[in-house]
């Protein structure tokens, strides 16, 4: 293996991804497994859909072991990385990845909601973290991914609570980054744009109001492929991000770097 793929290889490292039976989640894991990791596969659904998971990513030559626990339980979480320590191995990366998202105004959202999308969002990502970060600190190595978004950045009607969420998950992410770089521990964060998923492909249609406004608003033109996330996870939680710490990598077209366009600019 030659100097640069060293830099980039992920061979045998333990890498559990939240929220990976599907979406984004799961590309990003791929991208992971392609690159030589072990993949921790969790959902919270059922058995049944995380077991689906673990065969498609073994159908890609990729190891994966599925683990089912609540984000949000704090005794859940510590029973699950403990027992992934035990059985599988050190963790050596963390993906923050499970998140949820409820669309209402915010004069209409019911505090209840509000709650449940900041605890999931935002607060899960802090009791994952701080269980898998002690074998860390022991090892004084590892990786840690939170997954962002554009909405850690800007607002957009019906979000608010998403927004606010994930606003302070870019914070989170910046104080983990300034508390455990010291054990040489990276942390860092994605910011995905808007991808084309089976969750948004009934708006991806030519004419659809949110279509135009994606395809207009972002720079490259078009939605992203959930493959276009796999550099970018391959990249923080690899050697060639040993010294990027405390860093939100926006992986959006180009949308955070532009204001927009004319609807009638050619």
């Amino acid at each position: 293996m030659d100097k640069a793929s060293k830099l980039f290889s992920l061979k045998d490292k333990v890498a559990l991804v939240t929220g990976s039976t599907h979406g984004l989640g799961m590309a990003m894991a791929k991208g992971l497994g392609h690159a030589g990791a072990i993949i921790i596969v969790n959902g919270n659904s059922s058995q049944e859909r995380i077991d689906t998971a673990i065969k498609i990513y073994e159908q890609e030559g990729i190891r994966a072991y599925g683990f089912k626990f609540d984000v949000s339980d704090e005794t859940e979480v510590a029973n699950a990385v403990s027992k992934i320590e035990k059985e599988i191995g050190p963790i050596d990366i963390l993906v923050n990845n499970a998140g949820i998202i409820k669309r209402t105004p915010l004069i209409d959202m019911d505090v209840a909601d509000f709650r449940k999308v900041v605890d999931i969002d935002l607060v899960s990502p802090f009791i994952v973290s701080k269980q898998v970060v002690k074998y860390m600190i022991e090892r004084k190595r590892g990786k840690i991914i939170n997954i962002c978004s554009m909405m850690s950045e800007l607002g957009r009607n019906s979000v608010g609570a998403y927004a606010a969420a994930k606003g302070g998950l870019k914070m989170l992410t910046r104080n983990m980054a300034t508390e455990w770089a010291k054990y040489d521990i990276q942390v860092n964060g994605i910011g995905p744009g808007y991808f084309a998923t089976s969750q948004t492909e009934p708006i991806r249609v030519a004419g659809h109001p949110f279509n135009e406004f994606i395809l207009n608003r972002t720079p490259a033109a078009k939605w992203g492929d959930p493959d276009d996330l796999a550099g970018a996870a391959i990249f923080l939680a690899s050697k060639a991000s040993d010294f990027v710490n405390g860093h939100i990598l926006y992986v959006d077209g180009g949308i955070l770097a532009t204001i927009g366009k004319p609807s009638n600019e050619v």
